[in-house]
């Protein structure tokens, strides 16, 4: 998909990194990059992450790094009297390579190689006091307090988000096609939609959307749509007591069996087992 640049080095000034808390109404969905490392640390708020093509729910505590160049956002839904915060941090691959090439480096210089694809790390409590302790710093102790932080994260738990075969589409436009599309599909994903519908939306037949689509996510439009409502699914099974049939018509699959087929398909797990292990 289409992700617009974003400009991090005119945020920085004179310093060697972007270290900074924000407090907003709610994340928008902004599908965009930059040739900057990014490390968030989600401190209030849930919704929805997207990274290359992993597509996941996010909560407070969420931790990613995030490579250069790697197409991202976190979006939520605006809830009166509930902001969201974040603590982010973003630093450019000529600010790593003065240290990385030197030995005492090379297990960060192994981490962000890998956060080429986004890194997700499940457990971020034991870090989160650093990170938010980051913004306030200033000098040589910012730059001691970041490669600390990179050095204990080379010792937690992770995995990969985005897949190999995800290649980003990249450019600036006044309007992102893109970004027009997924705001649609993610405010109706639990309607009734249609290829054609949502092809319109930007001016294409549907082969020609078929095809920018898949180039674009290395998704079909379809494997898209399902992972959004099974993403929506995963929330209501974890936070609401309904009935699995009732989430199934309310997240927007047609059927219980077709429901019951994608989820284990996505998930490894039947809906049933995954609300019990929850449990």
């Amino acid at each position: 998909m289409r992700a617009l640049y974003e400009n991090i080095a005119s945020k920085k000034g004179n310093e060697s990194f972007v270290a900074y808390a924000l407090k907003v109404a709610f994340f928008e969905f902004k599908w965009h990059y930059h040739p900057e490392y990014e490390l968030t640390l989600i401190t209030k708020g849930k919704g929805k992450r997207l990274v290359g093509d992993s597509y996941e729910n996010y909560e407070t505590g969420d931790l990613v790094l995030l490579g250069a160049d790697l197409p991202h956002t976190w979006s939520s839904d605006p809830v009166k009297n509930k902001p969201v915060s974040a603590i982010v941090i973003q630093f450019s691959p000529d600010f790593a390579h003065r240290f990385l090439e030197l030995d005492e480096f090379k297990k960060i210089a192994s981490l962000l190689a890998s956060s080429a694809r986004g890194l997700f790390f499940p457990d971020s409590k034991s870090i989160r006091h650093e990170l938010e302790l980051l913004p306030t710093q200033t000098g040589v102790e910012k730059i001691t307090s970041l490669l600390a932080i990179l050095q204990k994260l080379t010792t937690l738990k992770h995995y990969k988000l985005s897949s190999e075969y995800f290649e980003a589409i990249k450019g600036e436009e006044t309007e992102s096609r893109i970004n027009k599309v997924c705001r649609h599909i993610q405010t109706h994903a639990a309607e009734n939609l249609s290829l054609e519908q949502v092809a319109a939306l930007i001016h294409l037949s549907r082969s020609a959307f078929s095809k920018f689509f898949k180039r674009a996510t290395g998704k079909t439009f379809s494997d898209y749509v399902n992972d959004i409502r099974i993403g929506n699914a995963c929330h209501l099974l974890t936070e609401t007591d309904k009935a699995i049939n009732e989430i199934a018509y309310q997240t927007g699959f047609e059927s219980l069996t077709y429901f019951n087929r994608v989820f284990l398909k996505k998930k490894n797990i039947t809906p049933r087992d995954f609300r019990n292990r929850i449990l």
